[in-house]
């Protein structure tokens, strides 16, 4: 009678959390199930913008560096992360220089040694029309500060090219290095909401680790854990029935 009791108890005050737990707890499991819906749904090559750029295997001819090293080292005695690369078809050496209002980068003509930057306006819009695959630009906007979400603070400054295609894309490129530092699109950026959404970050955009999403996480296990002890009491039940209805059955049966 005492485990009865105890039992009954038991599925009362599961039956109880379980339902204001699921009131709240409810509507974030709808919130999981869309966002991951929309974040599988989607090739994730094409959510990254690869598709909106062309990767041009640009090749360097040794015989087109006319400024050596030495020579850079001579003018830029500072410079770190020097880097030997193209930008539209043409060979530049990139690197930073360490100053004290903090790191300013370069972009050097490795044919002549001039400066090739900041880059201009015309500039970012044929390396645009050169890295992509889209069409016309609908606007040009150089961003000096308070960025949008979508582009890295450290890329700054940056021009942003929009282009009046489908999914409005962007591209960035970076008016120090002349280098593509960004390539977004609608999906991209309702994908980045998704997934604000899905982990439950909702400041820093994207932090898997923060508190809300683990105890949101507890508080659903914790009423799956008191569901299956409502389950266990349902299919219990029946079947004490049965067996007491078969002993009665039987009784009756040898009477």
């Amino acid at each position: 009678m005492k485990q009865y009791t105890n039992g009954k108890i038991l599925n009362k005050v599961s039956r109880k959390i379980h339902k204001w737990l699921m009131l709240f707890i409810g509507i974030q499991f709808v919130i999981w199930s869309v966002t991951g819906t929309y974040m599988v749904f989607f090739d994730i090559d094409y959510i990254h913008g690869d598709s909106l750029v062309v990767n041009h295997q640009d090749k360097i001819n040794p015989h087109d560096i006319e400024y050596s090293l030495s020579t850079l080292f001579g003018e830029y005695p500072n410079a770190e992360n020097i880097r030997l690369s193209t930008f539209l078809q043409q060979p530049v050496y990139r690197f930073k220089v360490n100053t004290q209002s903090g790191p300013v980068q370069f972009l050097l003509d490795a044919r002549s040694g001039q400066p090739l930057s900041p880059i201009t306006e015309l500039k970012a819009i044929e390396a645009a029309h050169y890295y992509s695959t889209l069409g016309k630009v609908k606007s040009v906007v150089l961003i000096t500060d308070n960025p949008p979400f979508e582009l890295s603070p450290r890329a700054l400054p940056a021009w942003r090219i929009n282009f009046d295609d489908f999914g409005a894309p962007s591209l960035y490129f970076s008016q120090s290095t002349g280098e593509l530092v960004g390539k977004r699109h609608t999906f991209w950026r309702l994908f980045d909401w998704m997934f604000r959404f899905h982990v439950m970050d909702y400041e820093d955009g994207g932090d898997i680790g923060n508190w809300l999403l683990f105890a949101v996480t507890f508080f659903a296990i914790l009423g799956c854990v008191l569901g299956l002890i409502m389950t266990g009491f349902l299919l219990i039940r029946p079947t004490k029935k049965l067996v007491a209805l078969h002993k009665n059955t039987s009784r009756g049966v040898i009477k």
